[in-house]
């Protein structure tokens, strides 16, 4: 018989008070409370799982609307394929730049006009100037429209825009006109500050802009102005445009060509024609002279300094009685190699060692090189015209590696031509725009004055050119870029008198570039043709995509 003290297999083991195991099970009570908790506890987290997800949707939701409603997504400009502008009555001079000065992210158009009133109500007598008097306009690249003008003294010597970059400078272009110096910001053309021309320095562009000399944490610039007798050298507070120093006389009769180069080391030298050839000078030096104590902070290249003259510190680079131009060969090399034009040869000189890295011999350099990417080794090729005689010019596309030819055509030179342009494509090769006449089949290789065409070149078709006619006004400033970064590629021409300066009917125009393409004429050059037919050439222009360099 069971007892009531014992435990059996049925009951579940309990512990007594002296912690013996006993067999009393807990009740029907007892369990429908645990239970109940344990119910509630998940009931409670499963909530909590449930406003996290309504709350995590309903933050998303927030997003989607605000990016849908509340923040506008960017709206991109609206081109016009091509527009006009027409000033009558009016001067203009061989000045054109490009500057985002709407701050819509399309490059706008700078130049510079001489007339009696602006297109804004602006008159010359209003701002207590002479009539006529000068006017520096920006209008919109993608309509043409006046963005901002602003009305200065006359008479206009020269201009130069771009400035800023690199720099902590408040405005980006430097005019030279009266005797005064004028530096415009871009985005407003105001007057960030108006200087008159340090005296007897009447200077010549391109304005060297030079790291900070006076410590106000601005960089500076140089003026360089030459004559037949001396070369001078004054430096201006980017700031201020106050002389900084004393005016530097450099030893040399004449400078007409002047840059700026960089070296590996970070040191400044100014390049400089001389009678025997192109030299660097080095910038500590220059600013020692102009003020005692200015070089510090100035950078020294060893190896340059080793090839320094003992007594003028003048850097011999490339010797020659005719030099013409010293250009860079691009602008993303650090430092970029030199290109230098005489009257006969076309050099590039390597922009670290200064050692020759090929020449090109010529009877006659007839423009200023341009460049660009005739084949896809990532290294800027060169654009000559040279002048072959019997009114004819070659327009030869020389490699930038080597120097040798990839590249050439004979065509007539044509009177008032704009020098060649060309503009990157993603496909990492470049479109080349020049200026000629095609020989005809007849005798006579006088070119006329009513035959101007312009020319586009496809390196992937090579044997082929577009010939295009174009306005036979007469042409003071031609450039082809990118209105936009790495799309909308277009030309613009600013047209007017034949004399500089002289009064008459002046017009900015600007093109698209494959405007042209469905109404060019393609012209077979290589007498092994293409294979490709007409309507082929012209769809491979306009699959084109552009980009920078």
């Amino acid at each position: 018989m069971e007892t009531t003290g014992s435990a059996t297999e049925g009951d579940p083991l309990k512990r007594g008070e002296d912690g013996a195991e006993t067999g009393t099970a807990p009740s029907a009570t007892e369990l429908n409370k645990k239970s109940c908790k344990e119910v509630l506890g998940f009931a409670k987290l499963t909530h909590w799982r449930t406003a996290v997800f309504f709350l995590s949707l309903f933050l998303c939701l927030t997003i989607v609307f605000a990016f849908s409603f509340i923040i506008p997504c960017p709206v991109r400009p609206q081109y016009l394929i091509t527009w006009n502008r027409t000033f009558f009555q009016a001067a203009t001079y061989d000045f054109l730049a490009f500057e985002d000065a709407s701050k819509d992210k399309v490059m706008d158009v700078l130049f510079v006009l001489r007339n009696t009133e602006g297109s804004q109500n602006n008159t010359c007598a209003g701002a207590g100037l002479p009539s006529p008097c000068v006017f520096v306009l920006a209008v919109d690249g993608t309509d043409g429209e006046t963005l901002w003008e602003r009305p200065l003294a006359p008479e206009f010597h020269w201009a130069q825009c771009g400035l800023d970059k690199e720099t902590s400078q408040t405005w980006d272009c430097l005019l030279s006109h009266s005797d005064q110096l004028t530096a415009v910001d871009k985005y407003t053309g105001d007057v960030r500050w108006q200087q008159p021309r340090p005296s007897g320095l009447q200077s010549t562009v391109p304005v060297l802009s030079v790291p900070d000399l006076d410590g106000d944490m601005v960089s500076d610039v140089a003026l360089v102005a030459s004559d037949s007798t001396q070369t001078q050298l004054a430096f201006l507070s980017g700031k201020t445009g106050v002389q900084i120093g004393s005016t530097v006389v450099l030893d040399l009769t004449e400078a007409a060509n002047h840059l700026l180069h960089r070296t590996t080391e970070d040191a400044h030298y100014v390049l400089l024609q001389k009678d025997t050839g192109l030299y660097g000078l080095a910038l500590w030096r220059i600013a020692a002279k102009a003020k005692a104590g200015m070089e510090v902070g100035l950078k020294k290249d060893k190896y340059w300094e080793k090839n320094a003259a003992a007594t003028s510190g003048f850097v011999p680079i490339y010797e020659s009685d005719s030099v013409k131009q010293v250009l860079r060969a691009g602008e993303t090399d650090d430092p970029p190699n030199l290109l230098i034009v005489t009257g006969n040869e076309v050099a590039l000189v390597d922009g670290k060692q200064l050692k020759l890295l090929w020449r090109f011999n010529s009877s006659s350099i007839l423009s200023q090189p341009s460049f660009g990417h005739f084949n896809k080794d990532n290294v800027l090729d060169v654009v000559v015209e040279e002048d072959v005689g019997n009114y004819t010019k070659r327009v030869v596309i020389l490699d930038g590696k080597s120097g040798g030819v990839l590249w050439e055509i004979s065509l007539l030179a044509t009177p008032n031509s704009p020098r060649p342009a060309s503009i990157h494509t993603t496909n990492s090769f470049s479109i080349f725009v020049f200026w000629g006449t095609m020989p005809s089949g007849t005798n006579s290789t006088v070119p006329l004055t009513s035959e101007r065409c312009s020319y586009m070149l496809h390196p992937l078709y090579s044997k082929v050119l577009l010939e295009s006619s174009t306005s036979m006004d007469h042409i003071i400033a031609f450039k082809a870029t990118l209105l936009e970064r790495g799309r909308h590629a277009a030309y613009i021409l600013l047209t007017g008198p034949r004399t500089e300066g002289a009064e008459g009917t002046v017009v900015l125009s600007k093109r698209k570039l494959k405007q042209d393409v469905p109404y060019s004429k393609v012209l077979r050059i290589d007498t092994s043709g293409s294979s490709e037919t007409n309507e082929d050439i012209k769809e491979a222009f306009n699959r084109l995509r552009f980009s920078e360099w």
